[in-house]
């Protein structure tokens, strides 16, 4: 073989295992989320089954939180002319369910019923891509007054913004962790969410997502 064609191999041959070397350095796995000392990355809520509430969606069907009973179900409360805080926690949510692999219940209350309608949610989850992921649930303001007492969470305001915050509610129905928006990871969400999946937990009444009347 001469000389020059052996010498051409020999540096492709170096490339080559370069470029490997490479990938091995470079390419590494995603780090895990931090967790505390509980093993989740969300903080702990008190330990007090979440009150449940009965609500529209933004199709006018009926939702219970009591019907999301034996799945981990998503929690958060938004209003759908917001330009800062909702917009980054929807898609935060959604792209969670993404990286999860499945979906789960979603739910995000309305924290301003006066300017929420069901025109405005369902253009709010199209723009989010969250259309059939994500249920948006209205209603007037004594009702969701009532949820947003129960849930610690003040509504939108003249002059203040609402509480931004998810919660993840356990498949026993418990309120088991809370994010605020400011510490809101994808990453973070799915590792919770699979934890609370793997937990055992007794006999329950499943239903699926996106169902109502």
């Amino acid at each position: 073989m001469p000389a020059r064609v052996r010498l051409a191999l020999m540096v492709t041959a170096t490339l080559v295992l370069l470029g490997a070397l490479g990938a091995v350095l470079f390419v590494r796995p995603a780090a895990e989320p931090a967790t505390g000392p509980t093993g989740f990355v969300g903080a702990l809520r008190p330990a007090i089954p979440p009150k449940d509430f009965v609500l529209r969606d933004q199709d006018g069907k009926r939702v219970a939180l009591s019907d999301f009973r034996g799945q981990v179900t998503v929690l958060t409360f938004l209003y759908s002319t917001c330009q800062d805080t909702c917009p980054v926690t929807a898609t935060t949510i959604r792209g969670a369910l993404d990286d999860l692999g499945h979906d789960v219940p979603a739910l995000a209350v309305s924290v301003d019923p006066a300017n929420d309608t069901p025109a405005s949610a369902q253009r709010f989850l199209a723009q989010r891509r969250l259309t059939g992921r994500m249920r948006f649930l209205l209603g007037d303001r004594p009702t969701l007054a009532r949820v947003w007492g129960d849930y610690g969470i003040r509504p939108q305001g003249d002059g203040f913004d609402h509480t931004a915050y998810v919660l993840l509610v356990d498949r026993a129905g418990r309120q088991r962790l809370g994010f605020p928006v400011s510490e809101l990871t994808s990453e973070g969400l799915v590792h919770d969410i699979r934890r609370l999946e793997r937990e055992a937990t007794g006999p329950t009444r499943r239903a699926a997502t996106g169902r109502g009347s």
